[in-house]
């Protein structure tokens, strides 16, 4: 009976052995693993069909930029392109921190320069319009207002607040545990707005959204776990109801969380921690700041510029 594509053995059995280690030591999430995997299971294809290798100690520079080309061809989307670039090379990283190889064939390849597009923000009274214009005689409406009280207060990234769970609240000590990416679990404070929304919601909208005993925060209209669909096509109906006309997703209100932090003088480590970044780099995408905001704060802070101004 012949294989079907699932069925067939890795062309390298040591993708076995990554995907391993990507799941049990960098913790990455299901998706990112599967998504790691069709990758580099798709490099392994190649270099078996077109260069005639088989053994991951013949790989050299040479084939993996043939294959980048090959990508190239196909007219891939440059995130598409960077992210295979940045699975082959932890791949090729991963080879030789194991002493399989002697070398890391793809030290010297480089992955194609991202447009770096700032994220969308809202103002602060932008927030205030589209979380006060909620009407919350329904208990959908409290819902909706809780759940965005909660993303504006902690800046969870949506699937975190769609996985939050009842234990998960600490409300009389106002603060909130999040499992985020790869597992990681952190506590994050939570503002009076969004305890006194989240105590509405529970005590008076929840269990008429589901009659069924359950863990789940956030329930549907159909008192179901709430999708991200959802959220998305409700939040997008409301900005516009509000007049607010900018592209917005959940990931806006986290953008804006982060930003308005920033401009109030928190710690950019401060800012990472909440957002739960591994890397501060990838916080450092919110130090947008307009420059008139920051020559005020310079101009506050700075003990010279305290004294030219007693001056």
């Amino acid at each position: 009976m012949k294989k079907t594509k699932e069925q067939e053995e890795p062309i390298f059995y040591e993708i076995t052995d990554f995907i391993y280690y990507l799941e049990a030591e960098k913790r990455l999430s299901k998706n990112t693993v599967i998504a790691y995997k069709n990758d580099i299971e798709e490099y392994a294809r190649f270099l078996k069909k077109y260069q005639n290798c088989y053994d991951v100690n013949d790989i050299t520079k040479d084939m993996i930029e043939r294959f980048i080309r090959s990508l190239k061809k196909q007219g891939l989307a440059t995130t598409s392109l960077s992210r295979k670039i940045t699975v082959i090379k932890s791949f090729h990283q991963f080879l030789k921190q194991e002493k399989i190889t002697d070398i890391d064939a793809a030290f010297f390849v480089s992955a194609p320069k991202m447009e770096k597009h700032l994220p969308t923000v809202l103002s602060v009274e932008e927030i205030a319009r589209l979380i006060d214009s909620i009407e919350t005689e329904t208990p959908i409406g409290k819902r909706n207002r809780a759940m965005l009280e909660v993303m504006y207060a902690t800046g969870l990234r949506i699937s975190e607040l769609l996985n939050l769970k009842t234990d998960d609240l600490h409300m009389r000590e106002k603060y909130l545990r999040v499992v985020g990416k790869g597992n990681k679990e952190r506590i994050v404070p939570l503002g009076e707005m969004a305890v006194v929304a989240l105590r509405d919601y529970i005590e008076n909208g929840r269990s008429l959204l589901s009659k069924k005993p359950g863990a789940i925060l956030f329930y549907n209209y159909k008192g179901e776990a709430m999708s991200r669909q959802g959220f998305f096509k409700y939040l997008q109906k409301h900005a516009l109801e509000c007049g607010i006309i900018k592209e917005i997703s959940p990931h806006t209100i986290r953008h804006s969380f982060a930003t308005h932090l920033l401009e109030g003088g928190t710690d950019l480590r401060m800012v990472q921690e909440l957002l739960g970044h591994e890397d501060i780099s990838t916080t450092q995408i919110y130090t947008h700041i307009d420059r008139s905001h920051l020559r005020d704060v310079y101009e506050n802070t700075h003990p010279l510029a305290l004294k030219n101004k007693e001056e």
